[in-house]
C-alpha cells in the first residue's frame, strides 16, 4: 500500500501531539521555596500535593472554596510546635484539601505501611473534583503504578492527555482514615518520552499521598 507524503506527515504529528501536552493547557508544574526542580518525573514519585499551579478549573477543581485539611491543622490539636506551617498550611489559599501524616495521628493505628512522618497526602475528595499534573517520562514504557492511602470508597481514575488511561482501584478497605496500606493500584503504557499531562479524576472517600510510577517493561504499540 501507497501513502501521500503528506498522509506520512498527518501520522507523525499526530504521534507527536499525544505524547505532549494539550497545547490549551494554561497551568504550570508546581514549585515554591523549598520545591524547585520542575515538572515531576516518571519513573518515580508523583507527590499528589504538588499538583500544578494554575487555580480552580485549570490546575484542580475542588467543589468547596476551603482547603479544608488547611483549616483543622489551624486548631491546637492539628499543629503542634515544631510542624513547619509549610507543611501545616500546605498551599492554604487554595481549594485543594491537603493535610499531613502526623506521629501522634497517623502511628497509633493498625498501619500496614507506616507514611512518612510529614507526608503531605490529599483527603476530602468528593466525586467530580480532580487535579492535574505536569510531568516528564523519562523513559518509554509499561509502568505499574503503587499508592499509599487511607480507607477506600475506591480510587480515581487517570487520565493523560485528556484521554482516559486507567482506573486507579484501592483493593483494600483499611477501616479507617488513617490506618495506611501501600498497594499496586493499576498500570499504565508511556509510548514517549517527554512532558505529558496526567489528571487525577477522584471519587469521594480516601486519603491518597503519592503515586510510584514503576517501570516493569517496554512500551507496547497501543501506549499514551
Amino acid at each position: 500500500m501507497k501513502y501521500t507524503t503528506a498522509f506520512l506527515l498527518f501520522l507523525c504529528l499526530t504521534t507527536f501531539v499525544r505524547a505532549q501536552l494539550p497545547v490549551d493547557y494554561a497551568g504550570k508544574p508546581f514549585r515554591d521555596s523549598l520545591y524547585t526542580l520542575g515538572p515531576q518525573a516518571i519513573p518515580g514519585r508523583v507527590e499528589l500535593a504538588y499538583y500544578d499551579l494554575g487555580g480552580e478549573g485549570v490546575a484542580y477543581h475542588d467543589t468547596t472554596p476551603v482547603n479544608e485539611g488547611a483549616a483543622l491543622n489551624h486548631t491546637s490539636a492539628h499543629w503542634r510546635p515544631g510542624i513547619s506551617k509549610r507543611t501545616a498550611f500546605f498551599r492554604e489559599n487554595e481549594a485543594v484539601d491537603i493535610s499531613y501524616a502526623k506521629d501522634w495521628a497517623d502511628f497509633n493505628h493498625p498501619n500496614k505501611v507506616d507514611p512518612a512522618v510529614n507526608q503531605l497526602y490529599i483527603g476530602w475528595e468528593s466525586d467530580g473534583e480532580w487535579t492535574n499534573y505536569t510531568v516528564d517520562v523519562k523513559a518509554p514504557g509499561r509502568y505499574k503504578i503503587i499508592t499509599v492511602y487511607g480507607y477506600h470508597d475506591n480510587g480515581a481514575s487517570l487520565w493523560i492527555n485528556q484521554q482516559f488511561a486507567t482506573r486507579l482501584t484501592l483493593p483494600e478497605d483499611t477501616g479507617n482514615w488513617h490506618n495506611w496500606t501501600q498497594a499496586t493500584v493499576g498500570e499504565v503504557v508511556f509510548s514517549r518520552k517527554g512532558p505529558h499531562l496526567l489528571t487525577l479524576k477522584y471519587n469521594a472517600g480516601a486519603n491518597l499521598a503519592y503515586l510510584d510510577f514503576v517501570w516493569i517493561a517496554d512500551a507496547g504499540s497501543n501506549g499514551k
